[in-house]
């Protein structure tokens, strides 16, 4: 049963406050007031979001103070607005939350390392929130709950109520509004559940820097002799399922920072994509469905409470969360050394860039910043050829100071550490989308196998002439004509063409982040 504490310091008062409730209790509040929560035939609870199934990246605010003005990368990622807006959404919460009946409080960390954690107090009015968090945060003992104290940072999530649109700097009825100096934030007109994650993602994306440590939107894994490899990447390039590797502990999948010591993760759970999932191809993912684990906007069979993976009747963007202790194979605590190897994945539908290449730091900082992937056609509506994507720091939405700063911060960390960087792509081979064909996962497999094993570095290497990479002659366990992308099309001068037209887009892309950046030789990293 849950704690039931006062919330008179926020304002907040109303006849039932369950601090830190157990799971089976927020099943229990979830059944009675979470409007179409069922119980699948694992034990996984599933839950609905509501109007938005997906995250507001146009509604995010930060307050503009004199305090850390001069640290944000303000613009279309960070837009302003003023304490007193901040002020009048956060009261339009706290008095929407005073007319529940009950209300919700999580107590959690964010970050493995006790020296670098923060504590975070989630308030929600849904038992669905509270459950998503509990698994999120870094779980406290009963011994640290008790000396919990004062949080470093507050989320007040009052999701279902609207932003007023007439209010100054709103520009629909969502609000995802930061205050670095109350160490607040606010949530309105969004149930998404991952706008919570996201925004603690984008606390330690703003904190961690200040402390000369690298926070990534990456995933991790350790080898049996302690050796880490980060993963970093857009959606759809790979980085869920290389980095889930039956022999590697799996250290985190999407948020950690990088120390002078080594990594942890930010989180203490997965939220894992669903849609299509299935045994064979995600059997981690699959077996983590169970009691505790938080389903959202699926679709369940009426009479057998089977799952159906493959139904995007609601939303293409089905996800699961889970402890990070639900998988088989995770390393916990989630912290582990200095980094070895650093891959970057791409899914190329322009079919030009190496499937693997090794990079040099400025190389890295260079495709670290630009973030590239490309969507194809048929993905979204209007996209008819494939399509460039590039996403600064692999995670612009959640990043707060100008991507140079996590950039230089790669770099530090990489030569500090004597970490290798790759880039790896994940995309079509032979030809451009509808034209080449999709790189094989086992041939992907195979060479992230051979930089783990460190067999690359005694491999022959030749220079990308556009790219200016360096691609390996050979690959064990990859057919030697697949390396090179040129020799796979089968007209050398549409790839010219095509190589051509994708370094200009790299190049047109970059411009927007050169005046942040102060080395010069990460400006000439890029392709020729």
């Amino acid at each position: 049963m849950a704690r039931k504490v006062p919330l008179h310091q926020y304002d907040i008062n109303v006849p039932n406050i369950y601090c830190n409730p157990d799971p089976s209790f927020l099943y229990e509040e979830a059944i009675r007031f979470d409007p179409g929560s069922v119980i699948t035939n694992t034990g996984a609870l599933v839950a609905y979001s509501g109007e938005k199934t997906g995250r507001s990246p146009k509604d995010k605010r930060i307050v503009e103070n004199a305090k850390s003005a001069d640290d944000v990368w303000w613009g279309s990622v960070n837009i302003k607005i003023d304490e007193h807006t901040f002020l009048v959404n956060r009261e339009r919460a706290v008095d929407y939350l005073n007319t529940r009946r009950q209300v919700y409080v999580i107590d959690g960390f964010a970050g493995w390392d006790p020296q670098h954690q923060i504590k975070v107090r989630v308030i929600c009015s849904r038992p669905y929130h509270a459950l998503f968090m509990h698994n999120m945060l870094i779980r406290p003992t009963a011994q640290q709950l008790e000396t919990f104290g004062e949080p470093d940072y507050v989320i007040f999530n009052a999701g279902h109520f609207p932003a007023n649109r007439l209010t100054p700097y709103m520009t629909s009825k969502t609000s995802i509004d930061f205050c670095f100096e109350r160490r607040e934030i606010v949530i309105l007109g969004t149930e998404y559940a991952g706008e919570m994650k996201k925004g603690i993602f984008t606390v330690m994306n703003y904190l961690m820097p200040k402390q000369g440590i690298l926070s990534m939107h990456c995933s991790a894994n350790e080898g049996v002799k302690g050796d880490v490899s980060l993963f970093f990447g857009l959606s759809g390039t790979g980085k869920t399922t290389l980095s889930a590797d039956p022999r590697r502990k799996l250290i985190g999948d999407d948020e950690h920072c990088w120390t002078d010591s080594g990594v942890f993760n930010i989180e203490g759970g997965c939220y894992a994509k669903c849609i299509g999932l299935s045994k064979e191809s995600e059997p981690e993912i699959y077996d983590a469905i169970r009691y505790g684990a938080l389903l959202e906007n699926v679709l369940i069979d009426p009479v057998t409470r089977e799952v159906r993976y493959g139904d995007a009747s609601i939303t293409e963007n089905t996800r699961v969360s889970y402890p990070i202790e639900y998988i088989q194979n995770a390393k916990v605590p989630c912290t582990g050394g200095k980094p070895r190897n650093v891959i970057f994945l791409t899914a190329d539908a322009f079919g030009v860039l190496p499937p693997i290449s090794r990079l040099t730091p400025e190389q890295a900082m260079y495709h670290f910043i630009s973030g590239y992937t490309a969507k194809v056609a048929g993905t979204e509506v209007g996209v008819k050829e494939p399509e460039a994507t590039f996403s600064a720091c692999f995670g612009a939405a959640f990043m707060v100071w100008h991507p140079s700063k996590y950039a230089e911060l790669l770099a530090d960390r990489m030569r500090s550490s004597q970490s290798s960087a790759w880039l790896i792509n994940t995309g079509w081979t032979g030809g451009p989308y509808g034209v080449g064909k999709r790189m094989k996962l086992s041939h992907t497999r195979a060479m992230i196998d051979a930089i783990h094993s460190g067999e690359l570095n005694s491999m022959p290497f030749e220079t990308d002439p556009v790219f200016g990479v360096e691609i390996p002659r050979q690959v064990p366990g990859v057919p030697s004509e697949v390396l090179n992308p040129r020799a796979t099309w089968a007209d050398s001068a549409d790839y010219d063409r095509m190589a051509q037209k994708l370094a200009g887009l790299f190049k047109e892309n970059f411009k927007k982040f050169a005046s942040g950046v102060r080395d010069p030789k990460v400006l000439q990293a890029g392709p020729v």
